[in-house]
């Protein structure tokens, strides 16, 4: 992945007041969505002007996508900028009701590089916001979009944002009696899509490692179920462990110096911590059961995973060497594949109760369980790095022999704005990396 050089700054020509800065309610905006101006990139050529337009679309089409915002329609845009020096006259912003405007420029500096340059403006309060610069290589504008939406999320939510990622899943195609699954990974909008594995044999449950350039997963490589690690630039890829029988669910820990993982043999799955440097690995839970589906807190202090221990399905927290081990889960229900917030104040989880399936969310300690979405399969849950959006893949009831679509979506933390990500075949088994560095 070629890296973008970055060169920041505040522009400190216009000052903004703390006290009049404009904020939107994330919990809030998901029924009324800010409307928003982005207006068209001036630019110094014509080659320039088409990578400006992209880079506009793509903007607009992270901040839709999140639910929180509505771009207003250029139609309605009275004022056309000229120059990033320009200041925007601000009654003719007010007048079509916008909040907020972004205002840039793109200039072509060579046949290989660019720049672009974004202010950010609070209309009613006419003062700027934020204003940055960037410099890179053509080929790489789709990413500085993304970057330039964060920016704009940022400072307008006051969270982290989360365009600037990539998503690894499971790519699904063939009957049902054969069906072909391999590692494929995206940009969070579906694009810049390639496949990781050959599909020889099958792969599930991918997971990033948080510094980005490991992912492990389960393989069938073999006829048995292991768990393995691919470096994603190289390609190389290499069995976790020497475990005797088969190990599955994988997750890094959050300095991605170890990796739990499920052991299962002679009936009983039990989970290990596996030390990566060393290779050495340490039994964490005993017993009969069936224990799986392993997830660190975010400072790695605890795990939350499932068992049935206690006669059915259930969500346990225990801490990171194996002791105090206590059950948080008390619905109706069966809870699978817990997964924690990034934020440390969510647990998320697939539920199958009367029928359905349902993802849905817990506080650590078990309490405010709210389901947020439902049917006939959704599961694996994961989270964007700021915690704000869950992705999870969702099947419809199959129709006699053919294998029913499985898609991934996205819904927010509150429940609204569930989109469908597009993607060339079948997805399921998503996992979601961090910021891009």
């Amino acid at each position: 992945m070629k890296k973008i050089l970055f060169i920041f700054f505040m522009l400190t020509m216009f000052s903004f007041s703390a006290k009049a800065e404009l904020m939107i309610d994330v919990n809030g905006a998901m029924r009324d969505p800010m409307p928003i101006a982005i207006a068209d990139m001036v630019s110094n050529s014509f080659n320039a002007g088409t990578y400006g337009e992209k880079i506009r679309d793509v903007v607009i089409a992270d901040l839709e996508r999140s639910g929180l915002f509505r771009v207003i329609s250029s139609q309605s845009y009275i004022q056309k900028f000229k120059s990033i020096d320009e200041m925007p006259t601000f009654n003719d912003w007010q007048a079509i009701n916008s909040l907020a405007l972004v205002q840039s420029a793109i200039t072509e500096t060579s046949e290989q590089s660019l720049k672009i340059e974004f202010r950010l403006w609070d209309v009613f309060a006419e003062e700027q916001l934020k204003g940055q610069s960037f410099t890179t290589s053509k080929d790489n504008w789709r990413r500085v979009a993304h970057v330039i939406a964060d920016a704009i999320y940022e400072q307008l939510t006051g969270e982290k944002g989360y365009f600037d990622t990539r998503i690894v899943y499971i790519s699904e195609s063939g009957p049902a009696t054969r069906r072909v699954k391999r590692l494929a990974i995206m940009d969070q909008d579906g694009e810049n899509h390639k496949f990781l594995t050959n599909g020889a044999s099958m792969a599930l449950t991918p997971r990033f490692s948080p510094n980005l350039q490991k992912i492990t997963y389960l393989s069938y490589a073999g006829n048995t179920p292991r768990v393995y690690m691919l470096d994603i630039e190289s390609g190389n890829q290499r069995l976790v462990g020497q475990f005797k029988g088969m190990t599955f669910a994988p997750v890094f820990s959050p300095d991605s110096s170890k990796l739990l993982l499920s052991h299962a043999q002679s009936g009983v799955t039990n989970i290990y911590e596996m030390d990566l440097k060393s290779g050495r690995s340490k039994q964490l839970t005993y017993g009969s059961a069936i224990d799986t589906s392993p997830s660190y807190s975010p400072d790695g202090s605890k795990i939350v995973f499932n068992s049935d221990r206690g006669g059915n399905q259930q969500l346990y927290i225990m801490n990171s060497d194996g002791s105090d081990v206590h059950r948080i889960s008390y619905g109706k229900g069966r809870y699978a594949t817990p997964v924690w917030s990034p934020r440390g104040d969510y647990i998320a989880f697939t539920k199958m109760a009367d029928g359905q399936f349902y993802i849905g969310v817990m506080y650590p300690d078990g309490s405010g369980e709210r389901l947020i979405t439902s049917g006939y399969l959704v599961e694996a849950p994961v989270w964007a790095p700021n915690g704000r959006v869950l992705m999870y893949f969702r099947q419809d009831r199959a129709n006699g022999k053919t294998v029913a679509p499985v898609k991934l979506y996205s819904i927010d933390l509150t429940g609204y704005n569930e989109r469908m990500i597009v993607t060339p075949s079948d997805a399921s088994d998503p996992a979601w990396s961090p910021l891009l560095p």
